[in-house]
This record gives structure tokens, sequence and C-alpha cells, in this order.
């Protein structure tokens, strides 16, 4: 395995160990800061930049009192600067004392920004299985 493929699948680890344990300040290391960063939760609406994207995991981690999440890791890809991680995201998530279980295919697009990969893109689906 290249070093940058190495570096990048720690990257998306990181990114899935901030969002496991609510840690907004982890998660703000994984991320980029830029105004260029989009992601889209599954079933809502890109939020573009750092601030808007912070916004909601905030929101998430707050109304969130339990997060497992095992990833199905389908494909990985470097090229230059930019890379890719494809997987489906197994989740189970307690909120109002309600357990739900669901999956999503997710992409996470990283950037290597000096010697860091940082995220620049998470897009979640819901899937229907």
């Amino acid at each position: 395995m290249s070093d940058d493929r190495t570096a990048v699948l720690a990257a998306n680890q990181a990114f899935y160990r901030a969002f496991e344990k609510k840690d907004i300040e982890a998660m703000s290391t994984v991320w980029s800061q830029g105004t260029g960063s989009l992601c889209i939760h599954p079933g809502r609406d890109e939020l573009r930049g750092w601030k808007d994207i912070r916004h909601s995991w905030e929101q998430i981690f707050n109304n969130t009192s339990y997060i497992e999440i095992e990833m199905e890791i389908l494909a990985t890809e470097v090229r230059d600067n930019l890379a890719y991680v494809v997987l489906v995201e197994n989740l189970l998530q307690v909120s109002r004392g309600r357990r739900v279980q669901a999956q999503s295919m997710a992409t996470n697009v990283f950037e290597r920004m000096a010697s860091s990969w940082y995220l620049v893109h998470h897009h979640g689906s819901p899937l229907m299985r």
C-alpha cells in the first residue's frame, strides 16, 4: 500500500472517529477550513464552507446521545493531490431515546495541502435495502 493511500485512509478513519466520538474539535482538524468544502448529509441539501458544515455537525452531535459506525470500504483512489474513498456506512444512532439503524453510501474526497490530507467533500446517500 502506498504512503499516500495509507495517509488518506488514516484521514478517513480520523473523520469517522471524530463522528463517533461527537468531537467537533477533532472534526475541525480533519476538514479543510476553506470556503470550497462541501458536505451533503443523507437526505439533506448541500452545505458549503466550513462554517456551515461545522454547524451541521454540532447539531448532529447535540441531538445524538450515541453513534456507532462500521465502514465497508469499496474503493480508494489517490491521484496527485486529490483522493477519494467510497464506502458503505453502517450506522447505529440513539437520539431522544430512539435507536435507529441505517446504511448510507458515502464518498469522501480529500485534498493534500502542504503535507497533510484534508476532507473537502463528504456526500452520504441513504441505502434502501
